[in-house]
């Protein structure tokens, strides 16, 4: 299958070119990098040299894609829209890894990202791209919004729960770290090295524009309105999220039967492990697998669930190729790391 990869000069996107040079049906025949274009992109980033020698990136001209099996956009949010719109049609599937098309409601665009939504007839054209929980809806799609690393964490940890009943679904409390690429590669005062190093910190408080994303999809997996509040922190790390997840009990619950609804629920899915003990960011780094558990506290009667990944792969460029594998007819796992990097 002949893919582009629009927006290829981030870290996103060049997460994707690592993981589509290891990928058996996937061959790049587009990268385009508007702020990098004609730069090779072994020169921006080294680690792709052998994969990727004397291509270049180029800039971004809707008729270079014309007949491309696939194309993943890894622009900004805004930009991604326009550039759905500008191939739609002469491109066979459009995964974009922006927020651009990830909510149903255009009125949530303006409270959250502070913008009308420049295209809102095409949002209920746009399937979301969680495999785990929306996967027959992905098989043959035209057109994913794949979900973002924040979201993806925080829905596998708590979407069993709430299917089962096991959890108030509101009050439900997300307390999320991020590690810094997930700021992406441009370089912002707050993310620069003496900034961030040594340092832990909280941002977005009570309006992060993840929230209402978490909670449709939590919402359209159980088939009732999810309220989440959402706090969202930067770590000295390269990669990984880790989310620990708090709902009230329903009932009497156990820890035992916690497990048993997890590994229930994951018991066929390849990129989710359930672990008995808390889960490491760096256990899943550069693996498109997130690790999961759960606990409950009867003193307190809150149930805490656990999950992690790594922010890059299964919380961006690596869930971006299994929608793209999905929609493609290809095997969902093609491509894709199970195992992480140790040490």
């Amino acid at each position: 299958m002949r893919i582009g990869i629009v927006g290829a000069s981030g870290y996103t996107g060049a997460e994707l070119m690592r993981l589509c040079a290891d990928h058996p049906g996937l061959d790049v025949a587009v990268a385009t990098g508007e702020t990098q274009a004609g730069r090779p992109v072994a020169d921006l980033y080294p680690s792709l040299a052998g994969a990727y020698g004397n291509l270049k990136y180029t800039p971004f001209e809707p008729s270079d894609c014309d007949g491309l099996d696939l194309i993943f956009l890894g622009l900004p949010h805004g930009a991604a829209a326009e550039a759905a719109v500008a191939v739609r049609g002469t491109v066979g599937h459009i995964v974009d890894l922006s927020a651009d098309f990830r909510l149903h409601d255009p009125r949530l665009y303006p409270t959250w990202y502070g913008t009308e939504h420049p295209h809102p007839e095409l949002l209920d054209d746009f399937v979301f791209g969680l495999p785990e929980l929306f996967r027959d809806d992905l098989a043959g799609a035209e057109l994913i919004a794949s979900p973002g690393c924040y979201v993806t964490t925080a829905v596998l940890a708590l979407a069993p729960l709430l299917e089962a009943g096991v959890i108030e679904p509101t009050g439900i409390i997300v307390d999320a770290v991020s590690g810094v690429s997930g700021a992406g590669r441009s370089l912002k005062e707050n993310t620069a090295f003496c900034a961030v190093d040594e340092d832990f910190a909280a941002y977005g408080l009570l309006d992060h524009r993840h929230t209402p994303e978490i909670e449709q999809a939590l919402a359209d997996h159980v088939g009732e309105e999810v309220e989440v509040l959402f706090t969202p922190h930067l770590a000295p790390m390269n990669r990984g999220i880790l989310a620990t997840c708090y709902g009230r009990a329903i009932g009497q619950v156990t820890g035992d039967a916690l497990f048993a609804l997890l590994d229930e629920s994951y018991a066929d899915e390849p990129f989710v492990v359930v672990t008995d003990d808390p889960p490491h960011t760096k256990a899943t780094l550069g693996s498109n697998t997130a690790h999961v558990t759960a606990r409950v506290d009867d003193r307190t009667g809150w149930v805490v669930a656990i999950g992690a990944l790594d922010n890059l792969v299964k919380g961006a460029s690596g869930q971006a190729i299994q929608n793209a594998n999905l929609a493609l007819g290809l095997d969902e796992t093609m491509g894709l790391p199970l195992a992480g990097l140790w040490p």
